[in-house]
């Protein structure tokens, strides 16, 4: 399963360019979920491939708790949703690869 996050800053101040935020967020996700940074200006937006027994709401769950770090608490998650991907077989048996 590959999840798409979206991030936005709490207070809609535009953001600068610099990614140190989406990076200091995926470094915080469990270290088992593969991750990518795909934009880090504006939102920040992240995908994420959890271990195949985590569920999209797990996966909420567990970035909005991230969230509330002290360092990174000027976000909010405001999507969360799965993606497509090339093999669907593989994703419903939970990404085997």
């Amino acid at each position: 399963m590959l999840i798409q996050l979206t991030m936005r800053k709490v207070d809609g101040l535009p953001v600068p360019g610099s990614p140190v935020d989406g990076i200091r967020i995926m470094a915080l996700l469990p270290s088992r979920w593969h991750k990518d940074l795909t934009q880090a200006t504006g939102d920040i937006v992240i995908r994420v491939r959890p271990d195949g027994a985590t569920t999209s709401a797990q996966v909420r769950d567990v970035v909005t708790e991230v969230l509330t770090n002290p360092e990174i608490d000027h976000w909010e998650l405001v999507t969360c949703r799965t993606l497509l991907t090339r093999n669907h077989e593989e994703d419903a048996e939970g990404g085997n690869r």
